[in-house]
């Protein structure tokens, strides 16, 4: 190493780093280190790192100690509410005075997020605190929630101070992870950093370098000669700074498409060359087509409130396709010709003209089986999908299915298997799949497709099956006929190395720029 050289380099902020430490070196914690240097925090993190960079410095030992402190938001829950907890207490007093309280009513309520609503209600429900009546009534139970009574005692502790992440019971840990700021969730009342605190020593080069400047006097150094160090010849006492001039230029941001789009585009080209045509549906639906066309029953619990969204105006659709209506009719009654005895109750027509958010991807393959499809013939759907949910790192309200068909006389169960095996591996770029056994309505034999997660582990990916008679017949298909619906939104995090799901519709560049493509 050529010293000499190496010392001309150095900025009057490593010099002041370096000589802090003595000829000898030893080891210095960070505190002390900035008492001896003078320098300001700012000063002295950009001084070491330069010094770590040239191999100078050494971490001789490194404690990372998370901290938990308040958010704005997190301060005015603590003067006024959280979510769960003002939700809480309104279902109590809607139930002492028997008055009606709907989710929509708690939309309106000025400083409540919509997104708040949804995951206050979603826990409270976990906990047995809260029940969802008939008509989409919030009613309690009077149970005490032991979420709304953690979030009140964080707030209070947070409220002198940020305390160590550590020093709280699982439950509270569990609490504060959930409600801390991070990427894609800013509005949180919480807020996670980590407080690091090192301790350094010179390296052996370090120490030869720090004896080297304490034996050589000490220069002030200039950047520009100017004319008063000309006139009076002080330039000769002074240390001018090195200018390097092969330094790589700043990074220029070009355009790109958004990971998860270009994700999309990659799913739709293969599935297009794999010889499948693409289907397409509306994102508003009746309820014939999104399940009473898929054999599921009026009375299924999925047509409830909390799973699907309903459109309030118009609230239903004119009229449904005959003589699709009648056949299903017949099949849910009684199954029709379909050899099967039905599930054995008055079918609801006006019901079937009910108007919801699109809540399955399936919903488009029915429409295609009434289409006259080919046989044999390969379809598929990349199908937006609304379900109402809890929002976390795999759940969202909203989100991409890829639904496909495929019909033909000589159409199996081990078709299914390899096509999911294949979309699982070439499009998740998973490593590791499995499939567990499933009930749906509407196939028979039913598979779920999990994928395991680098991160998160087992995930399920979505359905499959052989569809039913009592889906095919009544939409004038006699072929056998495979169908799967996979979550697209899963299947980008497989492949894509992403951790929470909300990531995916970031608008954060930094994350778009360095997010890696599927190819």
């Amino acid at each position: 190493m050529d010293r000499s050289a190496l010392i001309d380099g150095l900025h009057p902020l490593e010099i002041k780093t370096l000589t802090a430490f003595g000829p000898g070196g030893g080891v210095l914690p960070t505190e002390q280190l900035a008492a001896a240097t003078g320098l300001e925090p700012s000063q002295l993190s950009m001084a070491v790192e330069w010094l770590l960079a040239k191999q100078l410095l050494l971490v001789a030992s490194e404690t990372v100690t998370p901290l938990v402190s308040l958010t704005p938001l997190g301060e005015t829950y603590f003067e006024g509410y959280a979510p769960v907890e003002y939700i809480l207490s309104a279902a109590r007093d809607a139930s002492s005075t028997g008055k009606r309280l709907t989710i929509p009513d708690l939309h309106a309520k000025e400083g409540l997020d919509p997104s708040d609503v949804s995951k206050a209600v979603g826990r409270l429900k976990k906990e047995g605190a809260l029940l969802i009546v008939q008509g989409g009534c919030l009613e309690s139970t009077g149970r005490p929630s032991p979420s709304a009574e953690a979030m009140r005692a964080l707030l209070r502790e947070l409220h002198e101070g940020p305390r160590e992440v550590g020093g709280f019971p699982e439950a509270s840990r569990q609490l504060i992870q959930e409600h801390a700021v991070r990427r894609g969730s800013t509005k949180e009342p919480f807020r996670v950093e980590d407080r690091v605190a090192r301790s350094y020593r010179l390296s052996p080069d370090g120490v030869a370098v720090a004896g080297q400047l304490a034996a050589q006097p000490t220069l002030e150094e200039v950047s520009q000669l100017s004319p008063e160090l000309l006139k009076d010849g002080s330039w000769r006492t002074k240390r001018f700074r090195k200018y390097t001039i092969s330094l790589r230029a700043p990074r220029i941001g070009t355009g790109k498409k958004h990971p998860y789009r270009e994700f999309l585009d990659a799913v739709k080209a293969k599935l297009v060359s794999m010889g499948f045509q693409e289907m397409r549906g509306s994102l508003v639906e009746t309820e014939f087509w999104n399940m009473d066309a898929l054999f599921m029953p009026q009375f299924h619990p999925a047509r409830d409130i909390h799973d699907v969204y309903f459109v309030k105006q118009p609230t239903h659709a004119a009229r449904v396709a005959e003589p699709f209506l009648s056949r299903v009719t017949a099949a849910h009654e009684n199954g029709g010709t379909t050899g099967s005895t039905g599930w054995g109750y008055t079918f609801n027509r006006e019901r079937a003209k009910r108007l919801v958010l699109r809540s399955q991807g399936t919903a488009v393959s029915s429409r295609t089986l009434a289409a006259n499809p080919s046989v044999p013939g390969k379809y598929f759907s990349i199908a937006r999908c609304f379900r109402y949910d809890q929002v976390d790192a795999t759940h969202a309200t909203d989100f991409f299915q890829v639904e496909g068909i495929v019909l033909g006389e000589d159409i199996n169960f081990r078709t299914l298997l390899g096509l999911l095996n294949l979309f699982a591996r070439e499009v998740a770029q998973a490593k590791e799949v499995k499939f567990v056994p499933a009930y749906f309505p509407f196939t028979e034999p039913s598979v779920e497709l999990h994928v395991r997660h680098p991160r998160l582990g087992w995930m399920e990916l979505g359905g499959a099956g052989l569809f039913r008679s009592e889906v095919t017949l009544p939409l004038g298909v006699t072929a056998p006929v495979i169908a799967w619906g996979l979550g697209l939104d899963r299947m980008a995090m497989v492949a894509l190395g992403i951790h929470d799901i909300r990531e995916l519709f970031t608008d954060n560049l930094e994350l778009i720029r360095t997010t890696r493509g599927l190819f």
